[in-house]
Parts: structure tokens; sequence; C-alpha cells
């Protein structure tokens, strides 16, 4: 089932245009602030301008064409057409929440139906999981079914709702990365990529040049404490900050995870990088869920 889809069968009343616009706008105005490249800082802009003057509700152009609709429309390519949508059917953008530093797990393990904010939170404090990506895995290996209130028919619904919304993006045939060699998926960044962007943030942090953010969750002061970094590889854009969860807290790791994003026209993911505490791979940084491919990779360096 797609996004639209599923958010259509919801009850939240769908945004209009204007304030579709207002929160593309407020992407943009955040990006800016954390110095984040002007290009995509202006393509927010364009595409806030395009929906403002659009003369039909976005909402009904994506009930009537889905996301490809939108993106016939200038300045609106497959990332934005996707953004518009989640706007559009739940009334909030995960990107901006993600650059506020306010996401929180539980509501995004929420939004696959069959999960209600309940449920998501014992998924997050039993299971430490914090992505869709993660909840998938969970849902094949055991895991999930351990969870009180999981049944073979829930657990069923599960996995046909993320099968349609984690699945594979196309790709150029050229990208330019060997995957192959790497045991990633065509539409992830290989474990290489994630592991350099980690360095990078926590690079960054060390020289002091990263512009901060006040979180609004576990943040009574209002004090801009979390540094954040938006970066490139090629044409992907990522953004990487310390989790700033209420397990991170819990645990004292908040300096250890950094929790990287991507958001852009070949796809969109959620990764956590820590320092592995047993094992094999005890005390070098590893992307959580990715243990095996950062085995390989340690042992090719």
């Amino acid at each position: 089932m797609t996004m639209v889809k599923e958010r259509q069968e919801s009850k939240v009343t769908p945004l209009g245009n204007d304030e579709v616009a207002a929160k593309l706008d407020a992407v943009a105005d955040v990006l800016e602030a954390q110095e984040a490249n002007p290009f995509r800082v202006q393509a927010y802009r364009n595409a806030a301008n395009t929906v403002r003057n659009l003369e039909q509700p976005a909402h009904e152009v994506l009930a009537r064409e889905g996301e490809e609709g939108l993106r016939r429309f200038a300045g609106i390519g497959e990332s934005l057409a996707r953004s518009i949508a989640q706007l559009v059917y739940t009334n909030r953008l995960g990107l901006l929440d993600q650059l506020r530093g306010e996401t929180r797990p539980e509501r995004v393990l929420a939004t696959v139906p069959g999960i209600g904010p309940k449920l998501a939170g014992l998924i997050h404090e039993q299971l430490e999981i914090d992505t869709l990506a993660d909840l998938s895995a969970a849902a094949y290996d055991g895991r999930l079914a351990q969870i009180s209130g999981f049944g073979p028919r829930r657990l069923r619904a599960v996995r046909e709702s993320l099968a349609g919304r984690l699945r594979p993006r196309p790709q150029p045939q050229n990208n330019g990365r060997a995957r192959a060699e790497t045991g990633a998926e065509e539409d992830q960044p290989t474990v290489a990529e994630l592991l350099d962007i980690d360095r990078e943030y926590r690079e960054q942090v060390r020289k002091g040049k990263l512009p901060h953010i006040a979180p609004r969750r576990y943040n009574p002061t209002g004090e801009a404490w979390l540094p954040v970094l938006h970066t490139e590889r090629g044409v992907t854009h990522y953004t990487a900050l310390y989790s700033n969860t209420a397990r991170a807290h819990e645990l004292g790791t908040i300096k250890d995870w950094v929790v990287i994003y991507r958001d852009d026209n070949n796809g969109n993911g959620q990764w956590t990088v820590v320092t592995a505490r047993y094992g094999a791979l005890q005390r070098e940084r590893v992307v959580r869920g990715h243990e095996k491919e950062c085995k390989e990779y340690y042992a090719r360096k």
C-alpha cells in the first residue's frame, strides 16, 4: 500500500496549499540557518512558491494522479513530491522534525498501519528500534513477534505495509559506486559511506565548526547544544547529528550515537552509527543493524 493510499484512509484533514508552502519555507529557513547547501535551500523555496501558486489544491492532484502528478510542476522532483504528500496527508514533515532535532522514533513507528502510539513505544523501548528499516528487519527475524500484541495477522499487515513503503527505487545504471562488492542494496548507501559521514561529523564537532540547534525534546533550558552537519556524497544529501532520544539519554550515549538522515530523489532513510561495546567489533564504529557489512568493511581495511 502506498503512502498516499494509507493517508487517504486516515481521518487527518489534508493541508491546504498555503500551509504546505509555509512548511516548505520553514525547511528552507532551517537549512539556511544550519549552513546547508544553498542549492538545496533554494530548491525548497522554489517548491514552496510553486505549491503556493497552484490553481488547484495539492491534495486533489495527489488523489487524482499520486506523487507523479506533482512532479509535473516546476521545481518539484521526486523527493519534494514525497515531502508534499507527507505534509498533505499527515500534517507533519519528518525532515523538518529531524532538522529541528525533535524526531521521535515512536512517532515514526506509529505511522505504520496496525501500530499505535503505545505499541510503538514498546517496540522502541524493548527492541531499541528507531527506523522503519529496522522495524522491517524485526518483522522477519522473529523479534517483532515477541512483543505483546503482535499476532500473525498484525505481523503480516506490518510486513505488507513496509514492503510498499521501503520498495527500492530505480537507480541510474552508472552511479559510480561498486555496491555489488559491499553487499549494499541498490538504493542504499554503503557502510563505508555512512562511516565516513560519521567520521566527518565527529571531526567537525571536535573542531567546533558546526552550527548548533536547540532541540525541543529533553532540553528544558532551551540551550542550543546539538551540532548538526549537512554534507553531500555525490548528488546525495545527508544530515547528521547526535541521537537525542530517550534511550540515548537513559544509556548516557548521546554523544556516541550519531544519527544520519538521507532525503533526496534517490530515496530516504535513517541510520545510527554507534561504538560497539562487545564482540569482534568492540570499540569500532558500526552502523546499527549492519554489523555483518561493517565486519567485512573492517576486514578489508
